[in-house]
């Protein structure tokens, strides 16, 4: 893929993602974009790939410590977005007396 391409995808993904974010009522979008954090996933996904095959141009070492940094900060994004949901659930339990 040219960068042309690249760059196009890129910038409809966030035109999507704005308009996802901004549509959810205030009530859910705390729980609701935590959750939705787990899409991260799929950067993950991705950077085992470009860590396996070189990109645009990059050597083989290159890609690999490229793939390592944005695996570590999608598991962040995970873990953190699974953290945000569980201490927004634990607000709302009762609690005993």
């Amino acid at each position: 893929m040219d960068f042309i391409s690249i760059l196009s995808i890129f910038v409809m993904a966030c035109f999507v993602g704005y308009y996802v974010v901004w549509s959810v009522t205030p009530a859910l979008h705390t729980p609701l974009m935590a959750v939705t954090n787990a899409i991260s996933s799929v950067i993950i996904v991705g950077a085992l790939i470009a860590s396996v095959a070189p990109i645009m141009g990059a050597t083989g070492e290159t890609s690999k410590w490229l793939g390592l940094v944005a695996v570590g900060f999608a598991s962040v994004n995970i873990f953190g977005g699974f953290a945000v949901t569980a201490r927004m659930l634990a607000m709302y339990k009762k609690k005993a007396k």
